[in-house]
Protein backbone atom coordinates (compact mmCIF):
# COMPACT_ATOMS: atom_id res chain seq x y z
CA UNK A 1 0.00 0.00 0.00
CA UNK A 2 1.29 3.47 -0.85
CA UNK A 3 2.02 5.64 2.35
CA UNK A 4 -1.21 6.90 3.80
CA UNK A 5 -2.59 7.53 6.99
CA UNK A 6 -4.94 4.29 8.54
CA UNK A 7 -7.26 3.72 11.39
CA UNK A 8 -7.75 -0.06 12.62
CA UNK A 9 -10.40 -0.37 15.15
CA UNK A 10 -10.33 -3.18 17.27
CA UNK A 11 -6.62 -2.59 16.78
CA UNK A 12 -5.36 -3.94 19.74
CA UNK A 13 -6.79 -7.11 19.12
CA UNK A 14 -5.45 -10.38 17.62
CA UNK A 15 -6.21 -9.56 14.07
CA UNK A 16 -6.15 -5.77 14.30
CA UNK A 17 -2.64 -5.46 16.13
CA UNK A 18 -1.44 -7.93 13.20
CA UNK A 19 -2.94 -5.42 10.49
CA UNK A 20 -1.70 -2.36 12.45
CA UNK A 21 1.74 -3.24 13.36
CA UNK A 22 2.13 -4.86 9.44
CA UNK A 23 1.20 -1.56 7.69
CA UNK A 24 3.03 0.67 10.17
CA UNK A 25 5.93 -0.03 8.21
CA UNK A 26 5.38 2.05 5.44
CA UNK A 27 2.11 4.12 6.53
CA UNK A 28 1.03 6.10 9.20
CA UNK A 29 -1.46 3.96 11.60
CA UNK A 30 -3.68 5.25 14.19
CA UNK A 31 -5.60 2.50 16.58
CA UNK A 32 -8.75 2.57 18.78
CA UNK A 33 -9.32 -0.19 21.18
CA UNK A 34 -11.42 -0.13 24.40
CA UNK A 35 -9.38 -2.69 26.09
CA UNK A 36 -11.89 -5.66 25.72
CA UNK A 37 -9.76 -7.88 23.66
CA UNK A 38 -7.43 -6.35 23.21
CA UNK A 39 -4.08 -4.60 24.83
CA UNK A 40 -1.56 -1.89 23.49
CA UNK A 41 1.54 -4.12 24.13
CA UNK A 42 0.46 -6.03 20.79
CA UNK A 43 1.44 -3.10 18.96
CA UNK A 44 4.75 -1.64 17.82
CA UNK A 45 5.56 1.82 18.95
CA UNK A 46 5.25 3.11 15.65
CA UNK A 47 1.62 2.18 16.01
CA UNK A 48 -0.73 5.74 17.54
CA UNK A 49 -2.86 3.93 20.39
CA UNK A 50 -5.81 5.46 21.53
CA UNK A 51 -8.58 3.86 24.11
CA UNK A 52 -11.38 4.62 22.62
CA UNK A 53 -14.48 3.17 22.20
CA UNK A 54 -16.66 2.91 18.18
CA UNK A 55 -19.18 4.12 20.23
CA UNK A 56 -17.57 7.43 21.11
CA UNK A 57 -18.32 10.80 18.90
CA UNK A 58 -14.62 11.60 18.63
CA UNK A 59 -12.94 9.17 16.88
CA UNK A 60 -9.78 9.90 14.78
CA UNK A 61 -11.17 9.07 11.44
CA UNK A 62 -9.15 11.99 9.08
CA UNK A 63 -7.85 9.34 7.30
CA UNK A 64 -7.48 7.91 3.93
CA UNK A 65 -8.91 4.25 4.88
CA UNK A 66 -10.34 2.70 7.52
CA UNK A 67 -10.07 -0.94 8.62
CA UNK A 68 -12.95 -1.56 11.32
CA UNK A 69 -12.39 -4.71 12.90
CA UNK A 70 -14.08 -3.88 16.56
CA UNK A 71 -16.55 -6.42 17.10
CA UNK A 72 -18.07 -8.60 20.33
CA UNK A 73 -16.99 -11.78 17.69
CA UNK A 74 -18.72 -14.75 19.49
CA UNK A 75 -21.32 -16.26 19.35
CA UNK A 76 -21.35 -16.35 23.73
CA UNK A 77 -20.37 -12.53 24.07
CA UNK A 78 -24.11 -11.84 22.23
CA UNK A 79 -26.33 -14.24 24.15
CA UNK A 80 -24.66 -12.44 27.32
CA UNK A 81 -25.81 -9.47 26.29
CA UNK A 82 -27.87 -9.06 22.77
CA UNK A 83 -28.43 -5.05 23.27
CA UNK A 84 -24.39 -4.52 23.78
CA UNK A 85 -23.90 -6.97 21.18
CA UNK A 86 -26.23 -5.10 18.48
CA UNK A 87 -24.82 -1.87 19.72
CA UNK A 88 -20.99 -2.44 19.61
CA UNK A 89 -21.55 -4.61 16.43
CA UNK A 90 -23.74 -2.38 14.46
CA UNK A 91 -24.41 0.90 16.20
CA UNK A 92 -20.03 1.02 16.33
CA UNK A 93 -19.96 0.21 12.90
CA UNK A 94 -22.37 2.99 11.47
CA UNK A 95 -20.75 5.79 13.82
CA UNK A 96 -17.11 5.05 12.62
CA UNK A 97 -18.13 4.92 9.25
CA UNK A 98 -20.20 8.10 9.43
CA UNK A 99 -17.47 9.88 11.02
CA UNK A 100 -15.11 8.73 8.12
CA UNK A 101 -17.24 9.83 5.46
CA UNK A 102 -17.65 13.23 7.13
CA UNK A 103 -13.90 13.52 7.31
CA UNK A 104 -13.83 13.01 3.55
CA UNK A 105 -12.57 9.24 4.05
CA UNK A 106 -14.13 7.56 1.36
CA UNK A 107 -12.34 3.29 1.81
CA UNK A 108 -13.41 1.25 4.65
CA UNK A 109 -12.57 -2.15 5.05
CA UNK A 110 -14.62 -4.11 7.41
CA UNK A 111 -14.76 -7.52 9.27
CA UNK A 112 -18.00 -9.62 8.57
CA UNK A 113 -18.28 -13.17 9.16
CA UNK A 114 -18.33 -16.78 7.83
CA UNK A 115 -20.89 -17.96 10.14
CA UNK A 116 -23.72 -16.61 8.55
CA UNK A 117 -23.07 -19.67 5.52
CA UNK A 118 -24.36 -22.16 8.29
CA UNK A 119 -22.54 -25.81 8.46
CA UNK A 120 -20.99 -26.85 4.64
CA UNK A 121 -18.64 -29.27 4.08
CA UNK A 122 -18.55 -27.72 -0.03
CA UNK A 123 -16.80 -24.27 -0.61
CA UNK A 124 -19.10 -21.75 0.54
CA UNK A 125 -19.31 -18.51 -2.35
CA UNK A 126 -20.40 -15.44 -1.75
CA UNK A 127 -23.22 -15.22 -3.49
CA UNK A 128 -25.22 -18.29 -1.93
CA UNK A 129 -27.90 -17.56 0.72
CA UNK A 130 -27.57 -17.03 3.96
CA UNK A 131 -29.30 -17.50 7.31
CA UNK A 132 -28.89 -16.01 10.89
CA UNK A 133 -29.38 -18.11 13.79
CA UNK A 134 -27.69 -15.85 16.33
CA UNK A 135 -27.27 -12.77 17.29
CA UNK A 136 -23.70 -12.63 16.49
CA UNK A 137 -24.87 -13.40 12.92
CA UNK A 138 -27.52 -10.73 12.76
CA UNK A 139 -25.18 -7.88 13.51
CA UNK A 140 -22.41 -9.00 11.04
CA UNK A 141 -25.41 -9.22 8.81
CA UNK A 142 -26.65 -5.97 9.49
CA UNK A 143 -22.99 -4.48 9.28
CA UNK A 144 -23.23 -5.88 5.29
CA UNK A 145 -26.45 -4.20 4.78
CA UNK A 146 -24.78 -1.20 6.18
CA UNK A 147 -22.09 -1.60 4.67
CA UNK A 148 -24.26 -1.45 1.03
CA UNK A 149 -25.51 1.65 2.69
CA UNK A 150 -22.90 3.90 2.28
CA UNK A 151 -22.01 2.25 -1.09
CA UNK A 152 -25.11 2.83 -2.45
CA UNK A 153 -25.74 6.35 -1.14
CA UNK A 154 -22.51 7.78 -0.46
CA UNK A 155 -19.98 6.14 -3.19
CA UNK A 156 -18.02 4.94 -0.89
CA UNK A 157 -15.93 1.71 -1.35
CA UNK A 158 -17.36 -0.94 1.14
CA UNK A 159 -15.65 -3.99 1.81
CA UNK A 160 -16.91 -6.76 3.92
CA UNK A 161 -14.50 -9.48 4.71
CA UNK A 162 -15.98 -12.38 5.96
CA UNK A 163 -13.13 -13.72 8.02
CA UNK A 164 -12.93 -17.94 8.04
CA UNK A 165 -11.59 -19.53 11.71
CA UNK A 166 -8.39 -17.30 11.98
CA UNK A 167 -5.51 -18.20 13.92
CA UNK A 168 -2.17 -17.35 15.13
CA UNK A 169 -1.18 -19.04 18.47
CA UNK A 170 -0.62 -18.19 21.67
CA UNK A 171 2.32 -16.98 21.04
CA UNK A 172 1.11 -14.06 19.04
CA UNK A 173 -0.96 -11.31 19.89
CA UNK A 174 -3.97 -14.17 19.90
CA UNK A 175 -2.62 -14.73 23.52
CA UNK A 176 -4.66 -11.65 25.21
CA UNK A 177 -8.16 -13.78 23.53
CA UNK A 178 -7.88 -16.20 25.85
CA UNK A 179 -10.51 -18.68 25.74
CA UNK A 180 -11.79 -16.79 23.06
CA UNK A 181 -9.06 -17.86 20.83
CA UNK A 182 -9.05 -20.25 17.96
CA UNK A 183 -9.29 -24.13 19.31
CA UNK A 184 -5.58 -24.07 17.32
CA UNK A 185 -4.53 -21.92 20.19
CA UNK A 186 -6.35 -23.39 22.58
CA UNK A 187 -5.48 -27.15 22.04
CA UNK A 188 -1.46 -26.40 21.37
CA UNK A 189 -1.19 -24.94 24.68
CA UNK A 190 -3.30 -27.46 26.49
CA UNK A 191 -1.26 -30.58 24.70
CA UNK A 192 2.42 -28.73 25.73
CA UNK A 193 1.16 -28.55 29.10
CA UNK A 194 0.00 -32.02 29.50
CA UNK A 195 -3.27 -31.57 29.14
CA UNK A 196 -6.34 -33.07 27.36
CA UNK A 197 -7.59 -30.36 24.50
CA UNK A 198 -11.75 -30.64 25.48
CA UNK A 199 -13.46 -31.13 22.14
CA UNK A 200 -17.39 -30.94 21.76
CA UNK A 201 -18.92 -33.92 20.36
CA UNK A 202 -16.60 -36.86 18.75
CA UNK A 203 -14.23 -33.95 17.43
CA UNK A 204 -15.57 -34.57 13.40
CA UNK A 205 -16.44 -31.03 13.02
CA UNK A 206 -14.68 -28.91 10.24
CA UNK A 207 -12.86 -25.57 9.97
CA UNK A 208 -11.39 -23.51 7.31
CA UNK A 209 -8.30 -22.68 9.38
CA UNK A 210 -6.80 -19.44 7.79
CA UNK A 211 -3.49 -17.87 9.34
CA UNK A 212 -3.74 -14.50 10.38
CA UNK A 213 -0.84 -13.34 8.08
CA UNK A 214 -3.09 -14.05 4.93
CA UNK A 215 -5.76 -12.39 6.42
CA UNK A 216 -3.98 -9.20 7.32
CA UNK A 217 -2.70 -9.59 3.59
CA UNK A 218 -6.35 -10.06 2.07
CA UNK A 219 -6.90 -7.03 4.38
CA UNK A 220 -4.68 -4.76 2.75
CA UNK A 221 -5.18 -5.81 -0.98
CA UNK A 222 -8.87 -4.97 -0.26
CA UNK A 223 -7.93 -1.63 0.61
CA UNK A 224 -5.62 -0.98 -2.04
CA UNK A 225 -8.34 -2.12 -4.78
CA UNK A 226 -11.09 -0.33 -3.06
CA UNK A 227 -13.10 -3.60 -3.00
CA UNK A 228 -16.71 -2.73 -2.63
CA UNK A 229 -19.26 -6.07 -1.02
CA UNK A 230 -18.61 -8.42 0.27
CA UNK A 231 -15.64 -11.45 0.09
CA UNK A 232 -14.38 -14.41 1.25
CA UNK A 233 -10.61 -14.86 3.36
CA UNK A 234 -10.22 -18.68 3.48
CA UNK A 235 -7.90 -21.35 2.44
CA UNK A 236 -10.96 -23.46 0.97
CA UNK A 237 -9.20 -26.39 2.69
CA UNK A 238 -11.12 -28.08 6.11
CA UNK A 239 -9.32 -29.97 9.19
CA UNK A 240 -11.22 -31.56 11.84
CA UNK A 241 -10.50 -30.88 15.30
CA UNK A 242 -9.23 -34.50 15.64
CA UNK A 243 -6.46 -34.12 13.10
CA UNK A 244 -5.92 -31.02 14.49
CA UNK A 245 -4.97 -32.24 17.62
CA UNK A 246 -3.15 -35.63 15.95
CA UNK A 247 -0.96 -32.96 14.20
CA UNK A 248 -0.20 -30.87 16.91
CA UNK A 249 0.60 -33.99 18.59
CA UNK A 250 3.22 -35.09 16.33
CA UNK A 251 4.72 -31.42 15.71
CA UNK A 252 4.86 -31.30 19.65
CA UNK A 253 6.57 -35.31 20.09
CA UNK A 254 3.57 -35.71 22.55
CA UNK A 255 0.73 -37.70 23.13
CA UNK A 256 -1.86 -35.88 24.51
CA UNK A 257 -5.37 -37.75 24.11
CA UNK A 258 -8.42 -35.49 23.44
CA UNK A 259 -11.15 -35.12 26.24
CA UNK A 260 -15.03 -34.97 24.62
CA UNK A 261 -17.31 -33.81 26.02
CA UNK A 262 -21.37 -32.83 25.02
CA UNK A 263 -21.41 -29.69 23.13
CA UNK A 264 -22.57 -26.61 25.22
CA UNK A 265 -24.23 -25.27 22.27
CA UNK A 266 -27.62 -25.68 20.95
CA UNK A 267 -27.24 -28.00 17.72
CA UNK A 268 -29.45 -25.45 16.00
CA UNK A 269 -27.04 -22.74 15.70
CA UNK A 270 -23.97 -24.46 15.96
CA UNK A 271 -21.89 -24.16 12.68
CA UNK A 272 -20.14 -28.10 12.40
CA UNK A 273 -18.70 -27.58 9.05
CA UNK A 274 -16.86 -24.18 7.25
CA UNK A 275 -14.70 -23.89 4.19
CA UNK A 276 -14.43 -21.20 2.00
CA UNK A 277 -14.58 -20.05 -1.84
CA UNK A 278 -12.22 -17.30 -1.97
CA UNK A 279 -12.12 -17.46 -6.03
CA UNK A 280 -14.09 -13.62 -5.87
CA UNK A 281 -11.09 -12.13 -3.67
CA UNK A 282 -8.59 -14.11 -5.95
CA UNK A 283 -10.13 -13.07 -9.28
CA UNK A 284 -10.10 -9.07 -7.66
CA UNK A 285 -6.51 -8.84 -6.30
CA UNK A 286 -4.87 -12.19 -7.00
CA UNK A 287 -4.78 -13.03 -3.58
CA UNK A 288 -4.52 -16.82 -2.26
CA UNK A 289 -3.29 -18.59 1.06
CA UNK A 290 0.40 -18.91 1.58
CA UNK A 291 1.12 -20.93 4.80
CA UNK A 292 -0.24 -24.18 4.40
CA UNK A 293 -1.82 -26.05 7.58
CA UNK A 294 1.15 -27.63 8.07
CA UNK A 295 3.40 -24.53 8.15
CA UNK A 296 0.59 -22.73 10.50
CA UNK A 297 0.65 -25.43 12.95
CA UNK A 298 4.38 -25.36 13.09
CA UNK A 299 4.62 -22.03 13.52
CA UNK A 300 2.03 -22.21 16.98
CA UNK A 301 3.70 -24.93 18.19
CA UNK A 302 7.22 -23.41 17.65
CA UNK A 303 6.65 -21.21 20.78
CA UNK A 304 6.61 -24.86 22.78
CA UNK A 305 9.50 -26.59 21.75
CA UNK A 306 12.06 -26.19 24.75
CA UNK A 307 9.14 -25.52 27.21
CA UNK A 308 7.60 -28.91 27.21
CA UNK A 309 7.36 -30.36 30.62
CA UNK A 310 9.36 -34.35 30.58
CA UNK A 311 5.79 -35.98 31.15
CA UNK A 312 4.39 -34.81 27.93
CA UNK A 313 7.46 -35.74 25.78
CA UNK A 314 7.19 -39.20 24.22
CA UNK A 315 10.06 -41.34 25.41
CA UNK A 316 13.15 -42.42 23.04
CA UNK A 317 11.77 -45.07 20.29
CA UNK A 318 7.81 -44.40 20.88
CA UNK A 319 5.99 -42.83 17.42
Amino acid sequence: MDEAKILVTGGAGFVGSNLANYLATDNNVVVIDDGYLGTPENLDDAVEFHNRSVLDDDIPTDVDVVFHLAALSSYAMHEDNPCRGARVNVEGFVNVVEQARTDGCDTVVYASTLSIYGSRTEPSPEEMDVTVNTGYEASKLARERYGEYFSNHYDMSMAGMRFFSVYQGYGGAEGHKGEYANVIAQFADDIANGESPVLYGDGTQTRDFTHVSDIVRGLELAAEHQLDGVYNLGTGESYDFNTVVEMINEELGTDVEAEYIENPIPESVYVHDTCADYSKIGDATGWEPEISFDEGIRRVCAEYHDELPAETQLADGQS
